[in-house]
């Protein structure tokens, strides 16, 4: 499965960074935001074209507003 874009690709950094910074496997992510396993793993690689319901689970399993997940985009989708 390839990159969607750059900007889904700076997307996944992020959601890595905050997952990694709180010492989380992806399996506790993907517990925590009732999310399979496999879709943390590609939304990670900027392999998924995430929904907005996805994005604010992932965001309230780690804890931060959806809106500093989608910023690391900046203009990466431009």
């Amino acid at each position: 499965m390839e990159p969607v874009s750059d900007a889904h690709i700076a997307f996944g950094r992020e959601v890595r960074r905050r997952r990694e910074a709180k010492k989380w496997s992806q399996e506790e992510l993907s517990r925590r935001a009732h999310m399979h396993l496999s879709y943390i793993g590609q939304t990670e690689r900027g392999q998924r074209n995430i929904s907005l319901t996805s994005i604010l689970r992932l965001a309230e399993a780690l804890d931060t507003p959806p809106e500093k997940l989608v910023a690391a985009t900046g203009s990466a989708g431009k």
